[in-house]
């Protein structure tokens, strides 16, 4: 099984997401994970004094353990250092030993957001694992207890399920393609010659668990409520969905209540500044901040304010309305603040 093919339909699999919902990673993390290791057959070539021969060794189902080391950008993508361990038995007729494999991995990850209750992910790694036959036996011949090397790599898929009541954990659920790069030479115990293994590849399946250090609490949920527009008022604010700069038909309704009542006071210009939250990075943010002042100006000039009567501004995560820490989603944050001067 290619390794490209494994990581071409995990993308495929998560392709259809709406980029709305569960704040990604942002900060270090630590994270664990149990479960089994379901190998293909092995392909196994013994070569001994006037003997040779070649097959599939059938393995048996055994556990398979994780533990990771990483840290996110708070944009969805993450990096982490993991190391791997699983354990499995061979049967058959005149068959019979163990393979164990650990080593570490480098991994790549990126979480899609969907809802605050799932947080589907995708990645891919490559490291260095170790395989140990012991008492591997098949043909007659029996391998010597050793351990051989092989670079590695592993597509992933899974998904993590944020715990409400304590802020920055999550449980875990994933399945990993891992693969060896190359074939591994273990001398035969007794006598002369080796046995070739290749061709292992492996369907892990585990759960467990995510944490993310420093992790806000959520504030309360707030629907996002403008302010009231009337004839008299001088300022009004628009707000936005995370992470978009589209108004909703709401927004538009604002930005028509104040383009018709600026034409009812005498003004001097209209100021269009544009907020964020604090979720993304600083320079991110600033960007989004002003595109969304420009989609709001440009809304005003659509309902009939003159351009040249419109001063637009981006404070990204600066002035918050609503104080909070550091990759916090607060709805009343994100907006975009008309003032008639």
């Amino acid at each position: 099984m290619k390794f490209r093919k494994v990581v071409v339909t995990a993308t495929v699999l998560a392709l259809p997401v709406a980029a709305n919902a569960q704040q990604p990673v942002a900060g270090l993390y630590i994270g664990g994970g149990a479960g089994v290791n379901i190998m293909q057959n092995e392909l196994e070539k013994v070569t001994a004094p006037r003997f040779s021969s070649t097959a599939h060794l059938k393995p048996e189902v055994g556990p398979a353990f994780d533990l990771s080391l990483g840290y996110g950008l708070g944009n969805g993508l993450r990096a982490e250092l993991e190391g791997f361990y699983s354990y499995n038995s061979f049967h058959g007729v005149n068959v019979g030993g163990h393979e164990q494999k650990f080593g570490p991995m480098v991994n790549v990850l990126y979480d899609f957001p969907i809802i605050p209750q799932v947080q589907p992910y995708i990645g891919a790694g490559v490291g260095y694992l170790w395989a140990n036959e012991n008492n591997l036996h098949a043909a007659g011949i029996t391998s010597s207890n050793s351990t051989k090397g092989s670079w590695a790599y592993q597509g992933i898929i899974g998904a993590a399920f944020p715990i409400a009541a304590a802020p920055g954990l999550a449980l875990t659920a994933d399945y990993r393609f891992i693969g060896l790069g190359s074939e591994r030479r273990y001398p035969n115990a007794g006598i002369s010659g080796t046995r070739i293994m290749a061709d292992d590849y492996n369907h892990v399946i585990t759960v467990g668990f995510r944490y993310t250090f420093g992790a806000a609490t959520p504030p309360p949920p707030a629907a996002p409520a403008a302010v009231p527009a009337s004839p008299v008022s001088r300022s009004y604010l628009v707000f936005f969905d995370w992470d978009k700069a589209v108004l909703t038909e709401r927004a538009r309704q604002i930005v028509s209540e104040a383009a018709a009542n600026s034409t009812k006071v005498q003004y001097t210009r209209l100021e269009v500044n544009g907020y964020t939250d604090t979720s993304g990075t600083a320079t991110y943010n600033q960007g989004l901040s002003i595109r969304r002042a420009q989609a709001v100006a440009a809304e005003l000039v659509k309902d009939g304010v003159p351009k040249a009567a419109i001063s637009i501004q981006g404070f990204g995560e600066t002035h918050l309305l609503v104080q909070t820490g550091p990759g916090v989603r607060e709805p009343q944050n994100r907006r975009v603040e008309i003032i008639i001067r």
